[in-house]
Parts: structure tokens; C-alpha cells; sequence
């Protein structure tokens, strides 16, 4: 007997975790997961405070070194910084450099990205499993729209006792 569904789409949910509280602050549902749709998740957060600093604590994902967000950081924070040309010079030529660009302290709104194979330090990936686990695993929906609902009532009820994670990490090795 074999398992048959029917998919109806996909959304994609760019999150902002506040470590400091435990919640999830501003979600971005959409139904495509661009470096547009990333910046325009960052504009709104970084909107709700202007003039506040802001370090974000990132993943590899291309989308979180994009041009785009470069571009959208330097007007905001280095206003007539000369960029270069995606793929050829300065800040742009690659995405090294684009990372060196978006972590600089200097900035009011700066990146902080996990090394390769770390997903488990970003504490935003213990929240998508506790979603995951709590909400999406075993349930059906019949529309995006109901999936969407749904994923924002979780994150209003999660926030209403939200806390921070505490890490219970000793620092002693695993015994064999």
C-alpha cells in the first residue's frame, strides 16, 4: 500500500530569533525564498528600530550574502562606499567579500555567520525544530493560506511564554 498526497504549494518562513527573549520576532511568510525576500525580511525588522544596531547571526545560505543585502547595508550604514561590479571588483567580486562587508563592526547593521557545518550554534535552527516537531509534522493543510494562519498562530502562542535557550553544555568530552 503506497502513500499518496497532494502538495499545494509552499511557504517559506525567514525568521528573526531574539536570543535575548527567546522569541520570534517579525515572520516573513512568502512563497519563494530570494535574496530579495531576504532583504525585505531584514528592512522590515531593522524598520521597527532605525536607528538601533543590529547583528543577525546567519547561516552560509547565498541569500544572506547577496548583493541586494549589501547593497541595502551600505546605504544604511556606509552611504557612497563604492561596491565594484558582482562577480569582478571591490565589495561585490565575491561572496567573501561580501561577507568581510556585511560583518564589519563598523556598521549599525552587521552579519555574523556561522561556520560550515555549525547549523546547530544558530539558535534559530532549535526553534524551526521546535515548530517543526510541535506544529507541521503529521499535519495536513488544504490550502497556503491555512499553513500560513497556522505557522502565525504558533508563533503568537510560542511568544506568550517565550524564554531564552540555556545551553547546558559543560565543556567535558563524551566518554567511549
Amino acid at each position: 500500500m503506497g502513500f499518496e498526497y497532494i502538495r499545494h504549494g509552499t511557504a517559506s518562513l525567514i525568521g528573526f530569533f531574539d536570543v535575548a527573549t527567546g522569541r520570534m520576532e517579525m515572520p516573513y511568510l512568502n512563497s519563494t525564498r530570494t535574496e530579495d525576500d531576504f532583504v525585505e525580511a531584514v528592512k522590515a525588522l531593522a524598520g521597527t528600530d532605525p536607528q538601533a544596531p543590529w547583528t543577525f547571526i546567519c547561516d552560509g545560505l547565498n541569500t544572506h550574502t547577496s548583493e541586494a543585502l549589501v547593497r541595502f547595508v551600505a546605504e544604511a550604514c556606509a552611504p557612497g562606499v563604492e561596491l565594484g561590479k558582482k562577480g569582478k571588483t571591490g565589495i561585490l567580486k565575491s561572496m567573501e567579500s561580501r561577507a568581510d562587508f556585511l560583518h564589519d563592526l563598523s556598521h549599525r547593521i552587521r552579519f555574523v555567520y556561522t561556520p560550515k557545518h555549525s547549523s546547530w550554534m544558530n539558535q534559530i535552527e532549535i526553534w524551526f525544530g521546535i515548530i517543526n516537531r510541535k506544529l507541521l509534522k503529521r499535519k495536513s493543510y488544504l490550502s497556503i493560506e491555512e499553513l500560513e494562519a497556522s505557522i502565525l498562530r504558533f508563533i503568537d502562542q510560542y511568544n506568550l511564554t517565550a524564554h531564552p535557550f540555556k545551553c547546558t553544555y559543560a565543556g567535558i568530552p563524551l566518554a567511549i
